[in-house]
């Protein structure tokens, strides 16, 4: 019988809460789902975009990944090993006032999230295209893994990527 890895039901335990926030509680809009598995590193990746509704300027992206280590030391159960999955959240803003603007959304996040969280800006524009905006992609990275153990921790998670998202939207 098949058993599923650490992965799977942490992907299937965020794509619930976070379609709920969509279908039931009517407060988000999904915007995109990616669920793959990369041949080339034995890697797999799920990820699942979302705006709030009504307020589409900035889409929050959860990021869930395992690798072939991780998903190899749960099967094999490898002593000594501890497996889980990788976890990332980025937000895509447009910014006008850089200087400004990034250093409020640096201040706002840092409110919102753990201390020990690695917030970092990276801006962008389109070569030979109007830069009175950038695009700036936010990333909030947590530095451990995450496995079965961190579920009942979805739902608070997923109320600090909202709280985000109205933030954002202020900025």
């Amino acid at each position: 019988m098949y058993d599923p890895t650490i992965f799977d039901n942490l992907k299937v335990a965020f794509e619930n809460q976070v379609y709920d926030l969509d279908n039931l509680e009517n407060e988000i809009t999904i915007t995109n789902r990616i669920d793959r598995m990369d041949f080339a590193v034995m890697g797999r990746e799920f990820t699942i975009e979302f705006t709030l509704v009504d307020l589409p300027d900035v889409t929050a992206e959860i990021v869930l990944e395992a690798s072939l280590e991780n998903t190899a030391a749960e099967i094999m159960e490898l002593p000594g090993k501890n497996p889980g999955c990788s976890l990332l959240l980025r937000f895509y803003k447009r910014v006008h006032n850089v200087t400004k603007q990034c250093k409020e959304i640096d201040q706002a996040l840092k409110e919102i999230w753990e201390a020990d969280q690695k917030l970092t800006q990276t801006l962008s524009f389109m070569y030979e295209q109007d830069t009175s905006s950038y695009l700036d992609t936010i990333e909030v990275s947590f530095h451990h893994l995450i496995n079965e153990d961190h579920m009942d921790e979805i739902e608070e998670f997923l109320e600090h990527v909202l709280e985000s998202l109205e933030v954002l939207n202020e900025i």
